[in-house]
């Protein structure tokens, strides 16, 4: 559990590789209840412009929230997660994860800038905001 007393400003977060399956990009969907085509149609997804199906927003906003909380610690309180989508994340590739802390403020709420990047390019990049406990909490 990360406590806010022990974190630093520019503090890096450890890298986090994230295969991406065709059965994970699927089952997310899915499970967020997002049937749009693209994201579990093959020939579809092509039809429409794409090389493949490829992952939706909320698998995304969900990978960057487990990311941040896995380095937090399961005591820290999420406040805010601002995403911004680029380059598509396709089966086969592999997303890596990345962060660093960019403030602290004094009601023990931490901003961490964080990136998301697949053999394309930027997945994801964005803001979280997280609350954490002192060294005595």
């Amino acid at each position: 559990m990360k406590s806010y007393d022990a974190v630093e400003v520019g503090e890096e977060l450890p890298e986090l590789g994230i295969p991406l399956t065709r059965t994970m990009i699927v089952a997310t969907a899915l499970a967020s209840r997002d049937y749009q085509d693209v994201h579990h149609d093959p020939s579809l997804a092509v039809e429409r412009g794409s090389k493949d199906v490829f992952m939706n927003i909320l698998t995304t906003n969900g990978l960057v929230d487990r990311y941040v909380t896995g380095w937090a610690g399961p005591a820290a309180v999420v406040k805010a997660i601002k995403i911004r989508l680029g380059a598509p994340n396709y089966p086969g590739d592999t997303m890596v994860l990345t962060g660093t802390v960019t403030a602290k403020h004094d009601d023990r709420r931490v901003e961490i800038s964080v990136r998301g990047i697949n053999a394309i390019g930027p997945h994801v990049t964005g803001t979280v905001v997280v609350q954490l406990q002192g060294s005595g909490s």
